[in-house]
């Protein structure tokens, strides 16, 4: 099963569509959030019951919006 999510990135060009990832999950007091590694785009939170299994994927789509730098990237998730 294929899962797709979101990161925001805070600059241009750190990332590439067709790039491999490996992302780092935090957790918080009720959520899960994931870090693209190194540091490079960050996503929303996520409910428990959302957690992610996936450690790597593939960027997908990067597209700018007055708000910043997003990143599209497709996990396969067992």
């Amino acid at each position: 099963m294929k899962r797709t999510m979101e990161f925001k990135m805070e600059r241009q060009g750190l990332l590439e569509v067709g790039q491999e990832i490996t992302v780092t999950e935090g957790v918080l007091p009720s959520n899960y959030y994931y870090t693209i590694d190194p540091s490079l785009a960050m996503s929303g939170n996520f409910p428990f019951r959302e957690r992610m299994l996936a450690r790597s994927g593939v960027v997908i789509d990067v597209k700018q919006s007055p708000r910043g730098y997003y990143v599209t990237c497709e996990f396969e998730e067992p």
